[in-house]
């Protein structure tokens, strides 16, 4: 009954207004991106793209993927996204699962959750993380993007409300059964911690997708700068020295940057949409413990 009063119903067509009214506020500078990357030079330069392309074109898109520095820059960055992503998801479930326990469980827990939350106020500093990464001598490494943030206590503690949310009869009846806390782990908490894994995996993937600070101060090899840090460098800083100049000379800087804008921000947006079901829901589990 409540559903059906005139409240209600005014709130309900003044939310989805408002709503539709965001999204589209949000989708249409990507469309316009878009637009400017699939039309002519001269239309592109004269500011004549809108929300329709002015004498189309793919010749930005084929320059681009014909740049090798484009595609290794692109091949660095899934390599990253995807081994980050597995091996981050992997620790900071392990490292919640011990959390979740109770301190007669785990005596230290206490010490350790206390530890990681310092670690969220307080951190090393720009220059003793360029130095530990020198000491180990990753510079120009793959891994020297990926192991500085291997370990997320916000994911941390999202998973670690999440597991404790979980039935304590669940894992009595697995460790009756024979099983140990790695078995119990891997047959009781994950599968059912959907939600909160994929909110977990989506920061993660975004957080290395978009992540440029580190691929300049780390790689010193162009050819390893990952897709963000060769963006930054050629929209940012207009170096186009890393493009052929027998390839560009008929093109517009405008449309090849917003063709390199729309390749790097298109992965994510094609994986939101498959994770968005999880996501609200693993944020809400994994933020309030009852």
């Amino acid at each position: 009954m409540y559903h059906k009063t005139l409240t209600y119903r005014v709130f309900s067509v003044f939310n989805n207004a408002l709503l539709t009214i965001i999204a589209i506020v949000c989708l249409l500078p990507m469309f316009h991106l878009l637009m400017v990357s699939l039309s002519s030079s001269a239309a592109a330069n004269g500011g004549l793209v809108t929300f329709w392309p002015k004498g189309l074109t793919f010749e930005a898109y084929e320059k681009t993927f014909r740049n090798t520095n484009f595609l290794a820059s692109l091949w660095v960055s899934v390599q990253r996204t995807i081994i980050g992503t597995v091996l981050g998801m992997m620790v900071n479930a392990i490292a919640a699962y011990a959390l979740s326990k109770e301190t007669h469980v785990f005596r230290a827990r206490n010490a350790y959750l206390w530890y990681f939350v310092v670690t969220m106020l307080f951190s090393g500093g720009l220059i003793p993380g360029y130095i530990l990464i020198l000491k180990l001598h990753l510079i120009n490494n793959l891994f020297a993007l990926i192991l500085p943030g291997l370990v997320t206590v916000y994911n941390i503690i999202l998973l670690l409300n999440f597991f404790r949310s979980v039935p304590k009869e669940l894992e009595e009846a697995a460790f009756i059964d024979g099983a140990g806390h790695l078995r119990s782990f891997f047959s009781i908490y994950l599968p059912i911690s959907m939600p909160s894994l994929a909110t977990v995996g989506l920061f993660t993937m975004v957080g290395h997708w978009n992540a440029y600070f580190d691929g300049l101060i780390y790689m010193k090899d162009s050819a390893k700068l990952p897709l963000a840090s060769f963006m930054q460098t050629i929209i940012v800083q207009s170096d186009m020295t890393k493009f052929d100049p027998s390839a560009i000379v008929n093109l517009s800087q405008r449309t090849l940057r917003a063709s390199q804008i729309f390749i790097g921000a298109l992965p994510i947006l094609i994986v939101y949409p498959f994770l968005q079901r999880f996501f609200v829901k693993g944020i809400v589990i994994g933020a309030v413990k009852e």
